[in-house]
């Protein structure tokens, strides 16, 4: 696997693969890698002939009083599992590469970043949405995957693939697990022995959604009156949301059918972690 850190390092490595006719698919992360990660780098390898990771600690999405500083990084660590699974090309750059001056130009994600994540988060999303812009703009791929489990953050993506026209195909990836039931995330590692087990309700309460709808139970009161039953087992989990949601605007909803999805993010001590589900959903 070759490394990159400059855009023109990796624009020439690109057209190196578009003379040979090599289509690309591209997978964008921040690093602290886990089997989620992996799994997108799978994905992206049966679907394209290369296979483009970058890892990047955005600083336009986190606020003021957010983890940037604490965000873990371990890139050794991150080559090493990305040239084990077959990426073929690693991007890193630098803050001073990807923001040479501070951004007076951002993409505005509309009304959907208001809700959840962007009402707790404010001016989180035109943060992910710039940066993925111009990822997309320098790597150019045929596909890029993204995970499930920031469910906001990628329809937010497909809409501005989509409403800007731009030639690439958004694959959303399912959520992975732990064997518990609790998903993967690069924030994990702040969990003590006993956070990390309370942290588990997320999943729990979600299986416990799907299996009443599984059953029968469709009406979006009723759901969340069962969700925030399975969530007061877990005192010490603090739910930010608690939602049941349509898939396009994110807006709550009464009538739940397939596609509808149940959105959570909570703090367990002092990490955040967000979790969802969709219902009809087979194997996420």
């Amino acid at each position: 696997m070759e490394t990159v850190t400059a855009q023109g390092q990796l624009r020439e490595v690109v057209r190196g693969w578009r003379k040979e006719g090599r289509s690309v698919g591209f997978v964008p992360t921040m690093g602290a890698l886990h089997e989620g990660h992996l799994t997108l780098i799978d994905r992206a390898r049966q679907r394209a002939d290369r296979v483009v990771a970058s890892v990047f600690v955005n600083p336009l999405q986190f606020g003021p009083s957010e983890d940037l500083a604490r965000y873990p990084r371990d890139l050794v660590r991150d080559k090493r599992l990305l040239d084990e699974r077959g990426a073929d090309l690693l991007y890193a750059p630098s803050v001073e590469e990807m923001y040479p001056e501070p951004p007076i130009v951002r993409i505005d994600p509309g009304p959907l970043a208001d809700r959840l994540e962007g009402a707790v988060r404010p001016g989180h999303f035109a943060g992910v949405l710039t940066v993925v812009a111009k990822l997309l703009h320098q790597v150019a791929p045929d596909l890029a995957c993204i995970g499930q489990k920031d469910i906001q953050q990628a329809i937010l993506i497909r809409r501005m693939v989509a409403d800007l026209a731009w030639a690439v195909e958004v694959v959303v990836v399912p959520t992975v697990r732990e064997a518990d039931g609790l998903a993967l995330s690069s924030r994990n590692v702040f969990l003590s022995p006993t956070e990390r087990e309370e942290a588990v309700v997320l999943s729990r309460m979600l299986r416990a959604l799907e299996a009443a709808w599984g059953s029968g139970m469709v009406g979006g009161t009723q759901l969340s009156e069962l969700a925030r039953g399975v969530m007061a087992s877990a005192p010490r989990v603090r739910a930010d949301y608690l939602v049941i949601v349509d898939p396009v605007r994110f807006e709550p909803i009464e009538a739940v059918g397939a596609g509808a999805i149940v959105a959570v993010a909570a703090r367990v001590g002092t990490t955040r972690l967000i979790d969802n589900a969709i219902f009809g959903q087979t194997g996420g």
